[in-house]
């Protein structure tokens, strides 16, 4: 697959620079950043499920995540403040732009019924929202070494200022988002 940083810019730039008619390359909508999260809830209770949970995130994204705590005490939960309660890593650069390629060429294709990502899965300020079920579909884990099966977001940040411009930006890099279907008048 085409390494996607060169499709931005030989292609993608260009083309969303006449969409949105931009006088400057600046004013071009560009991915700025990707954070993919695990909630780890019963990782409080048992440090070896966080250990593996965080060795999972660091083969999938090539980065060591960071371990993000609680910052309240909720009994419900039986979390206390500053207990493990996630882990998350912040893509930039380069690795911003190699994840996507593994998300779209091995990773979605694994999913089983997959038809394309979701067109309402954005915030209202041009960041996209991608909910995964499971870990497995990724090709770096062991299906032999896996404990519990954990699902994650994957948040992919814009500088678009509403949802339009930044669906235009994902399906120019070559996301499978599948169009909003418009409505029609019933004759």
């Amino acid at each position: 697959m085409r390494n996607m940083k060169e499709h931005y810019h030989e292609t993608v730039k260009l083309n969303l620079k006449k969409k949105l008619n931009a006088s400057n390359d600046h004013q071009v909508t560009k991915l700025i950043k990707m954070v993919v999260n695990v909630g780890l809830g019963d990782a409080s209770q048992n440090a070896k499920l966080l250990e593996e949970a965080l060795q999972h995130i660091t083969l999938i994204t090539g980065q060591k995540p960071l371990v993000t705590r609680a910052k309240k005490s909720i009994a419900g939960f039986k979390v206390r403040e500053n207990m493990p309660v996630g882990a998350k890593v912040t893509l930039r650069g380069d690795r911003m732009y190699l994840f996507p390629n593994k998300l779209v060429g091995v990773v979605l294709p694994r999913i089983r019924d997959f038809r394309g990502l979701n067109a309402h899965r954005f915030d209202g300020r041009g960041n996209y929202n991608l909910g995964l079920r499971e870990q497995l579909i990724f090709p770096e884990i062991d299906y032999d070494m896996v404990n519990r099966i954990r699902g994650m977001n994957i948040t992919l940040v814009t500088s678009a200022d509403n949802d339009p411009e930044a669906l235009d930006l994902l399906v120019e890099l070559g996301l499978p988002i599948k169009q909003p279907a418009t409505p029609t008048l019933a004759s």
